[in-house]
């Protein structure tokens, strides 16, 4: 049970303090600049995990096995943190951005799931879609 707990903590409580500092970002600094300097500190702290963490210390080596899924992996991070800073900057309340987006991520990866990974998807799962839908235009109004 704490093998399937734990790492949603991590997520839910990450994901909580994300959202204060995204919303917490200056109007004043280019938002490119921030991500930036976030990804440089990002940078030093997963090096330093990675030192603390492997067998193998061979950062180089490690990195020799990665493939183009962390370069898009990296994209798809600058696209969401930048949307999210514009999220916020548009007047969005940290109250029903985050649970918008959230919604909707979870909605579009049941399709996902569905057209990529041949995962089924239960009368539940489509109950629980129309639910959701409901959800997004009562929080969104």
């Amino acid at each position: 049970m704490w093998n399937m707990l734990w790492p949603i903590l991590i997520v839910v409580g990450s994901n909580t303090i994300y959202n204060i500092c995204t919303k917490s970002t200056p109007q004043s600094v280019n938002a490119f600049a921030s991500l930036t300097f976030t990804y440089l500190v990002a940078a030093i702290c997963s090096a330093g995990l990675f030192f603390a963490t492997a067998e193998e210390k061979n950062l180089l080596a490690e990195l020799t096995k990665t493939n183009l899924s962390s370069v898009a992996l990296g994209v798809c991070i600058v696209g969401l943190e930048f949307g999210y800073i514009c999220i916020y900057r548009a007047g969005w309340k940290i109250n029903t951005a985050s649970v918008v987006a959230n919604i909707s991520l979870a909605c579009v990866l049941i399709l996902v799931g569905f057209l990529l990974y041949k995962e089924s998807v239960t009368p539940r799962q489509l109950m629980g879609l129309a639910v959701c839908a409901a959800g997004l235009v009562l929080v969104a109004k």
